[in-house]
């Protein structure tokens, strides 16, 4: 266990490290003389803009737009506290906004909109495009964030990715790489079972599958999604004509029996009777927070390799592994969006520098490791370019 968790942060650290906001504007050039102030405003920023009227490119070159990332949520599903609203979600945005800066060193700044409106919301990022170069679509509650982040990548010509989803998708099949890289297991034997179908639920068996797992099996709140199963949304039909290769029926014991990989993603618990039902070096990812599917210390009495949410524990599954780097390689690629080819070189990058100190308290790098960022970003660049997207 994490040394830190008999040290746990206490409430006045947390408000105080909040209080005033987390963010800042910094001035990339000093500001001392009337020569300066000539320069970097009037008359001298006129000639500028002049040149960027016409010559729109040149934006590119004289503003920070084109490296700035736009994070965006209406505040309907906030970490594990539900819709919130817009005002509430803002420290979160500005979390995300500083991640970007620690660990990729891009610009950020949070928009919360205090509509949730499909239309609305694509809207306004249209009028706003001019001031971005990459939207990081935030905390939008299932299943209305999947319709809102096709809609904003049809929209938009700069890199779009809403992180719930495909961050916590890419982290996870890096984990899952590495936990199998310590078991000497390949992705097309596994059995997947995946508890939730929301943004992460549903983005989760999606990389699984490209990535070349031979079967997966995701639950809902009323159990195994299946072809033919009544009462399916869009997205969920797609889910069941995609999923379930055994053509498993009932509840999370039926879908576990035999199971290789339980992945949870719903906040539900799992019993010691149903992991136990697992096969056998059993791979458990109780990600929920702050509260896992089953305490670790209860699944490593059953499972081989176990990883959380948490970083009070080891195998943390943080999509701070991911995004940062992601977006670092879609922006110096130029990219105009995000492919899948370019989320899977990410979690192919993040489970490279794992591989150096591997093991069973060590499938994924620490959030804190250095590394992670610049090779994650390279290898997106590197796939951006690949994908013919740069």
């Amino acid at each position: 266990m994490n040394s830190e968790a008999n040290n746990p942060v206490t409430d006045e650290e947390v408000f105080t490290g909040h209080e005033g906001g987390k963010l800042s504007i910094g001035v990339a050039r000093s500001i001392q003389t009337q020569r300066d102030l000539s320069i970097a405003y009037t008359p001298g920023v006129a000639k500028v803009s002049r040149s960027i009227a016409t010559d729109p490119a040149l934006a590119e070159r004289y503003t920070w737009a084109h490296r700035l990332v736009a994070v965006v949520s209406d505040g309907t599903a906030v970490l594990g506290l539900g819709d919130v609203g817009p005002s509430a979600a803002l420290p979160v945005m500005e979390g995300k906004a500083a991640l970007f800066r620690s660990f990729a060193g891009l610009n950020s700044i949070p928009l919360v909109l205090n509509t949730t409106d499909v239309d609305e919301i694509v809207e306004t990022l249209v009028r706003l495009r001019p001031s971005f170069g990459a939207v990081n679509l935030e905390d939008i509650a299932a299943p209305r964030c999947f319709e809102l982040e096709e809609r904003v990548i049809e929209a938009l010509d700069c890199p779009v990715m809403h992180d719930d989803q495909h961050g916590t998708a890419i982290v996870v099949l890096a984990a899952l790489r590495g936990a199998l890289a310590v078991e000497d297991r390949k992705l097309p034997s596994l059995r997947v079972v995946i508890s939730g179908a929301g943004s992460a639920g549903v983005a989760c068996a999606r990389i699984l599958q490209a990535a070349g797992v031979g079967d997966v099996t995701v639950l809902d709140s009323r159990g195994i999604i299946h072809a033919g199963r009544a009462g399916l949304n869009p997205i969920k039909e797609q889910i069941a004509n995609e999923t379930n290769a055994s053509g498993l029926r009932g509840g999370l014991s039926d879908a576990l029996a035999g199971a290789d990989v339980f992945i949870g993603l719903s906040g539900s618990t799992i019993t010691e009777d149903e992991l136990a039902s697992m096969g056998s070096d059993a791979i458990v990812f109780a990600l929920s927070n702050p509260d896992p599917e089953i305490h670790p210390d209860v699944a490593a009495r059953y499972a081989k390799v176990v990883a959380t949410g948490r970083s009070d524990f080891p195998n943390q599954i943080n999509n701070v592994l991911a995004f940062p780097g992601v977006f670092r390689g879609a922006l110096d690629a130029g990219a105009t969006k995000i492919t899948d080819g370019m989320k899977l070189a990410a979690a192919d990058a993040i489970f490279d520098v794992a591989a150096e100190n591997l093991g069973v308290n060590h499938i994924v790098p620490s959030p804190l490791d250095a590394r992670v960022a610049p090779a994650v970003s390279a290898a997106v660049e590197k796939a951006a370019r690949a994908d013919g997207v740069a």
